[in-house]
């Protein structure tokens, strides 16, 4: 699913107690063609949030034309971000992971050279379900053998028929096995895949064994998901996640920290680990699913798209990503302080990054 929310700040300026006037909303979408005259930004639905608040904070103070941000999904941002230069591409890639080494070769060929990486934060992915149902505590090894496509048998592979948690492992409630989470273009995804699916694949013999004599092949078969089902891709809204939730008794949802820290009435999470997802565990590293939050510039539209600079700095400033700050109120985990101000300093200079190695 595409959310688009075009943020534009109201031309008149109010004159009584010099009040700032709030930016107004607008469904339309801006062609590809001509100069723009605000930023652009695309991708994640987990920093979509995030980037909206500044969207929002920076047009009511400057007055100028707030930015339009897009909730395509990392992969989807990156691809757009990558596609080329110009008006008809985004400014800015909003990502919950960070930028592949295959994607920042995409960009070099379509011209997109200089590339900054800003990561201003983090977030966990949460494993949750409605309020009124039964209270999970997984492990990633429990969450591989629910989700996987397919688990070892034998000498080689069979289908995964677990219809229900119990059927995974004894504790586990006695609810079907049915989990509504976020599309192949999506970050948080990527990260779920890469931090609960493949973590939890080398906790079995026969796939620790394969990582080390195929780790493409290992890779493949922790990554894929059921297809009979158990794995529902329910689009780009985490906030439609939590409502089917509270819609579909014994239902489990994948989405970001955030989500959860603002449905707080509406659904609860597992712990994974013996860890529950917090703003303290999260930020400190102990909770197995936490991962860093980016946003991606280019550096060649800073003086050319208005406001873009202007945007960039109030995103990693201290009021919006430091500790207190305003996105907090919306779940973000602040960077140590440390790194937050190399973030703002890299932010700053507008240093490009270097390739990825992967």
């Amino acid at each position: 699913m595409r959310l688009t929310l075009l943020l534009t700040a109201a031309a008149v300026a109010l004159t009584a107690c010099g009040q700032q006037p709030e930016p107004k909303v607008d469904a339309q979408v801006s062609g590809g063609g001509g100069a723009r005259n605000q930023v652009w930004a695309a991708g994640s639905s987990t920093v979509f949030p995030f980037a909206t608040r500044v969207a929002e904070t920076v047009g009511r103070t400057t007055g100028g034309t707030a930015a339009k941000v897009e909730s395509l999904g990392t992969g989807g941002g990156i691809k757009l971000f990558c596609s080329g230069t110009g008006a008809g591409f985004p400014d800015i890639a909003t990502a919950s992971r960070a930028m592949k080494k295959s994607e920042w070769d995409a960009c070099q060929a379509a011209g997109v050279t200089e590339i900054v990486e800003l990561k201003f934060g983090f977030d966990g992915i949460v494993v949750a379900d409605a309020k009124s149902a039964p209270t999970f505590a997984v492990t990633r090894e429990q969450i591989y053998r629910a989700l996987a496509a397919e688990l070892p048998q034998g000498s080689g592979f069979a289908p995964n028929t677990a219809a229900t948690w119990s059927a995974v492992a004894p504790g586990l409630p006695n609810e079907r096995v049915l989990v509504y989470g976020p599309p192949p273009t999506s970050g948080t995804r990527d990260a779920f895949v890469e931090l609960a699916m493949e973590k939890g694949a080398e906790k079995l013999p026969a796939m620790a064994a394969l990582k080390k004599s195929n780790e493409d092949e290992f890779k493949a078969k922790s990554h894929t998901l059921r297809r009979d089902g158990a794995w529902v891709d329910a689009g780009e809204n985490d906030n439609a996640i939590v409502q089917t939730l509270e819609k579909t008794p014994g239902a489990v949802g994948v989405f970001g920290y955030s989500f959860l820290e603002n449905n707080l009435d509406k659904v609860k999470a597992a712990s994974v680990e013996g860890v529950a997802p917090t703003f303290e565990t999260i930020s400190n590293g102990s909770y197995p699913l936490a991962r860093s939050l980016y946003i991606y510039v280019k550096k060649a539209n800073v003086g050319v798209t208005p406001g873009l600079r202007e945007y960039v700095n109030a995103f990693v400033s201290d009021a919006a990503a430091g500790k207190g700050g305003y996105l907090q109120q919306r779940g973000l985990i602040a960077l140590p302080q440390a790194e937050h101000e190399q973030v703002k300093a890299t932010a700053q200079a507008l240093t490009p990054m270097a390739a990825p190695t992967k």
